[in-house]
């Protein structure tokens, strides 16, 4: 099913309403309203919905976000692997800039 086939269809089974932030949707606002798929699997698209849930675009980052952030934690990488020296310090001269 296209991205396009699946959000048409989630548009007439759900509600114009972000199931995390309860904002309403209608008019050109609609468009900022995008389909997430519950369980991260795009090609996931049962005809009831059930995998489906509508989340305004700020939501939508967020949820993402979320969850490609608890993917790096759980790899155990704890540090960056390359080390970057830091050249500049604004606060150099403080304390003679307070003496």
């Amino acid at each position: 099913m296209k991205n396009e086939e699946y959000r048409n269809k989630a548009l007439k089974i759900h509600p114009w309403v972000c199931a995390k932030c309860g904002r309403e949707f209608a008019g050109k606002k609609l468009s900022e309203l995008t389909v997430h798929h519950k369980d991260h699997n795009y090609k996931n698209n049962p005809p009831d919905g059930s995998n489906w849930e509508l989340l305004c675009i700020y939501c939508h980052d967020n949820e993402h976000s979320r969850s490609l952030e608890a993917e790096w934690q759980s790899t155990g990488d704890s540090a960056p692997t390359q080390k970057t020296d830091v050249t500049y310090n604004p606060f150099a001269d403080l304390k003679k800039r307070l003496g």
